[in-house]
């Protein structure tokens, strides 16, 4: 095994025989855990560029058209999920998709960070409290730009939608982190941030507390202006001190939301491509959920490249295109060209099972189910359909019969 193929989770590990490697993972069945009256919210996380927004809109569909009310809430600011859906735009107000002969009703949104932050000053302060936290020069930034607001104001729009009572089903396409984890780790993050002893020494001073402060303090005071500058010391101050009545908010909030991850009716669907470094960050989250009592609903392995056929090996479809040579015969060299095609699908098939062997080796638990790669971007609901029985269709209707939970069959022992 090289290095860059191993699978987090197997690394120290006893070495497994085949028969262990090629066990089966369980079928995931999506079908009816979108269908489910108590399924409420469905979260899509992964590490970024895996597909998580395609998924999430499919998965959104496929529930409207089983008759369910659903939102779907995505973070990627790339707009794909707009275009895909039809739709000129989205924003941070859910907006009615037109699904032709669909028995639910699909709405989808996206966040805007800054103005659902916005709403939560607005919605817990005064009026003329609110106005000073606006204006605030460095609240604009870390409404806008802060390392981990964006995943925070994914987990405060949530609880909002969740609140509102007005959604059936509430699909969240995690944001585009470089860290599968960020979305879990955001709200407390945020909040030791606002409530952390740095923001509380620097503002001291204007704390009833603090007005005879040392005169350490104040050296200490006056190197950080240096470091930070005056200004930014000042706008800092200003708005902890505008801020201050909403600190316990923060906490309380970002503790009730993360609550609601692990209640019943809430489920994690990870979403992963069949590349090295896309299954070590789902391993990660499959640990990180399975440590903190997380209901994870499974892994998608997304973007497989299975074969049409699974008869003819890569070797014998290598050595039968060798033989056919190269003689001028324009059939032969076409049926030449069409066996090494499938020897190229084959092989590329063959090491995607082996990535996805060695997670299901290492979270024998975890139920799977892959989904092959579209010939091209989806942008439209033809093809958010096409993935959306790809990813709720019957766990052994696939061309060749290979279950959805593999992308060749098991070998045998």
């Amino acid at each position: 095994m090289s290095a860059a193929e191993e699978t987090p989770g197997t690394a120290g590990r006893p070495a497994r025989s085949r028969a262990a490697a090629d066990r089966l993972a369980p079928p995931m069945d999506l079908a009816a855990l979108i269908a489910a009256e108590d399924t409420r919210i469905v979260v899509c996380c992964g590490s970024g560029g895996v597909g998580k927004t395609t998924t999430s809109a499919a998965l959104a569909l496929a529930a409207a058209e089983a008759g369910r009310r659903v939102v779907v809430l995505t973070i990627d600011p790339a707009r794909r999920l707009a275009q895909s859906l039809g739709l000129v735009e989205l924003d941070n107000e859910p907006r009615r998709v037109d699904v032709p002969g669909a028995a639910g009703e699909l709405h989808a949104m996206m966040l805007d960070m800054k103005r659902t932050f916005d709403d939560i000053v607005v919605a817990h302060s005064t009026p003329e409290r609110a106005e000073q936290i606006l204006a605030n020069p460095f609240y604009q930034t870390l409404s806008s730009s802060f390392a981990g607001t964006q995943e925070y104001m994914a987990m405060e729009k949530l609880g909002q939608l969740r609140a509102g009572g007005q959604w059936d089903l509430i699909v969240v396409d995690t944001p585009p982190s470089r860290s599968a984890l960020d979305f879990l780790d955001a709200p407390n993050r945020m909040s030791r941030f606002l409530d952390g002893t740095m923001i509380r020494l620097l503002t001291a001073p204007s704390r009833a507390g603090f007005r005879f402060a040392s005169a350490g303090f104040l050296v200490f005071t006056r190197i950080i202006s240096k470091v930070l500058g005056g200004q930014l010391l000042r706008d800092i101050s200003a708005f902890v001190t505008a801020l201050d009545t909403m600190f316990g908010g923060f906490r309380e909030r970002a503790t009730a939301t993360y609550e609601l991850l692990r209640r019943p009716g809430t489920w994690f669907v990870v979403v992963a491509t069949p590349e090295p470094d896309a299954l070590r960050e789902a391993s990660y989250f499959v640990d990180r959920l399975s440590a903190e009592g997380m209901p994870l609903a499974g892994l998608v392995l997304n973007r497989t490249h299975p074969p049409a056929s699974t008869a003819l090996s890569a070797t014998r479809a290598e050595a039968a295109a060798e033989a056919i040579g190269d003689d001028g015969d324009p059939a032969g060299a076409l049926a030449a060209g069409a066996l090494r095609v499938h020897a190229e699908r084959m092989t590329l098939a063959a090491r995607e099972q082996r990535l996805a062997d060695r997670f299901t080796s290492a979270h024998p638990e975890v139920a799977l189910r892959t989904v092959p790669a579209a010939a091209g971007d989806v942008h439209d609901l033809d093809g958010l359909q096409v993935m959306a029985e790809a990813l709720t269709g019957p766990d052994g209707d696939t061309p060749t019969g290979v279950p959805r939970t593999r992308v060749l069959p098991a070998r045998r022992a």
